[in-house]
């Protein structure tokens, strides 16, 4: 057994993210091949459109004569706000029947009235001419992303949620729309060329997950409760999570992550499943804080709630101003 240990809180080492990693906030992909454009079965569903109407309206497409082939279709409901219009398809969507959404007027509202799960999204310009197609982990961080950094590029988008959002599904609804376009136009976005950086751009690193300990076998000279509480009261935002940011365990954690960086907030993580450097942190965080299941999140201290309390703050737009106090 090593020697007592004074607590403070240490980051996690982190593998460098590839240039071909799907990141929450910067889209996949700036090239294409043409030979390699294949379409294949998935399970999309549309985000909401930017309305003013209280009551939500259900449609559904089918496409009798697409090109593409489907062996099966899965309907999936979204949850959005009662203000926002629903829209669902099956399998994939056409872009060329997809509806195109306005971006709301003020950047800020972005979060509000997209989804921040994984997803596919075509960018329109003011003149409704396509100029980017890109592949996210969260649609509204990397919507909001394009408007800020190019406003007169990104007037209106139009989105896909992809249901199974690992990396193959999301690179079969990115090749499924591009192939369209291109069928369509016979040119590939402006965007997307090589060598194109106004729309791909390399992320910022990643911050570390946090570790309570520097190891499961190192005696700590303070309970584990009060290395929790040093925790959140030191930091004004942390979740606890299923998994790292980068690659969380759950689909609980998967939303929380993206809603948190969909909200540009400045936020710790700690990984509830490390039982090397975080060992008995499940058990002594649901009696702290009294909340029996995971993510737990905390701002300035206080226990906010789960995943589905986030979420219902997110679509109301509360958390902005949660985070600014």
């Amino acid at each position: 057994m090593s020697g007592p240990y004074n607590p403070s809180f240490l980051p996690s080492d982190v593998a460098p993210v590839s240039s071909s990693t799907v990141h929450a906030h910067s889209p996949l992909m700036a090239t294409i091949s043409l030979s390699s454009i294949h379409a294949s079965p998935s399970s999309l569903r549309l985000s909401s459109s930017y309305s003013s109407q209280n009551t939500p309206t259900l449609s559904f497409y089918s496409h009798t004569k697409s090109s593409l082939s489907f062996s099966s279709v899965f309907l999936k409901p979204v949850t959005t706000p009662r203000s926002r219009t629903l829209t669902v398809v099956s399998a994939y969507g056409k872009l060329s029947e997809t509806e195109l959404i306005p971006l709301p007027p003020k950047p800020e509202e972005i979060a509000g009235n997209f989804p921040s799960e994984s997803g596919v999204y075509a960018v329109y310009d003011q003149n409704d001419v396509l100029q980017f197609i890109g592949i996210t982990r969260s649609i509204a961080a990397s919507v909001l992303t394009h408007r800020k950094s190019v406003p007169e590029l990104c007037c209106s988008v139009k989105v896909a949620v992809v249901d199974e959002p690992d990396r193959t599904a999301l690179t079969q609804a990115w090749k499924s729309w591009m192939e369209e376009h291109i069928g369509a136009t016979g040119k590939v976005p402006p965007g997307n060329e090589s060598g194109n950086t106004t729309w791909v751009r390399q992320p910022p690193k990643r911050k570390s997950d946090l570790r309570l300990t520097p190891g499961r076998h190192t005696q700590l000279t303070v309970p584990l409760e009060t290395l929790i509480e040093k925790l959140v009261k030191e930091n004004k935002v942390v979740a606890f999570i299923k998994g790292s940011r980068s690659a969380p365990q759950c689909g609980f954690s998967q939303r929380v992550v993206g809603i948190l960086e969909s909200e540009g907030a400045d936020y710790e993580s700690v990984d509830v499943l490390d039982e090397e450097y975080n060992y008995g942190l499940r058990d002594t965080l649901k009696k702290y804080s009294n909340w029996p299941t995971f993510p737990q999140i905390f701002v300035n201290g206080e226990l906010v709630g789960g995943c589905d309390i986030l979420s219902s703050m997110h679509e109301k737009g509360e958390l902005s101003a949660l985070f600014k106090k």
